[in-house]
């Protein structure tokens, strides 16, 4: 059973906004959005990419932590529309997704995530930037050196040498 509504973390008009999957266990027990073992390499990374504070906003496609951590698709429908009108309120400049289920979430014609991650996807308003689900990189070093390799290829593009600055 949840414990808290984890809802938003960031700027009130963020320039960049995280779209990850669903709270885990620390998330659940504070209330906010990535803040454990994935929250922190997710914190290196907008550290890496010199994010102020005001500039970034991290969510989750659900706002509750799944029973035994497990996604339910139907669920993800159910809170959907919350997403949806969160990103209309923040209206941020570039999505960022975490894993393959924030992705197909929002672009569902997208190819599989390790096609897509690390290149812009600009057919969209927002574009959406495909990365792995940090907890991805604690399962294997060659997904921890994509995770790497991409945070980087996003830097790149938010500082317009893949396309228009942010």
């Amino acid at each position: 059973m949840r414990r808290h509504a984890v809802v938003y973390r960031g700027g009130t008009a963020p320039a960049i906004v995280f779209v990850g999957e669903a709270p885990g266990r620390e998330e659940d027990a504070q209330g906010i959005p990535f803040v454990g073992r994935s929250g922190h390499l997710l914190d290196e990374a907008i550290a890496t990419l010199r994010l102020a504070p005001d500039d970034f906003g991290i969510v989750n496609l659900l706002k509750c932590r799944p029973p035994d951590n497990r996604f339910d698709p139907r669920a993800a429908a159910t809170c959907r529309p919350f997403l949806d009108r969160q990103l209309a309120l923040l209206r941020p400049r570039l999505v960022v997704t975490l894993g393959a289920r924030a992705l197909r979430s929002l672009d569902p014609e997208a190819p599989s995530l390790l096609r897509a991650a690390g290149a812009p996807r600009t057919d969209r308003a927002p574009p959406i930037f495909p990365l792995l689900h940090p907890a991805a990189t604690f399962r294997a070093r060659a997904w921890r050196q994509r995770w790497e390799a991409d945070v980087v290829r996003l830097e790149q593009y938010l500082r317009g040498s893949l396309g228009k600055p942010i």
